[in-house]
């Protein structure tokens, strides 16, 4: 399963909304990747996550594969509304 997301919150995907995302994405029985600019990356990994500079206004795949995909993309997609809220 696929999901294309966009970070809003103006500070991006930095160390503590990052460290939030990865552990939102071990918490499912699923294999959970961030594609973006041809790059793929683990999205259980907070140096993934960290290097695949994902600031503000940054495009994304989630791409997720087991039996908890489509309640993990949704709700990674959640979160990543939930911190445009918290940077305001």
């Amino acid at each position: 399963m696929e999901r294309k997301v966009t970070v809003l919150n103006k500070l991006g995907l930095h160390a503590r909304p990052a460290s939030e995302f990865v552990r939102c994405a071990r918490a499912f029985n699923a294999v959970i990747h961030i594609r973006k600019d041809g790059e793929t990356y683990s999205a259980a990994s907070i140096l993934d996550v960290l290097s695949a500079n994902l600031d503000c206004g940054a495009a994304m795949i989630l791409q997720a594969d087991g039996p908890d995909a489509e309640q993990a993309l949704e709700r990674l997609a959640a979160l990543l509304e939930e911190f445009k809220t918290q940077e305001e």
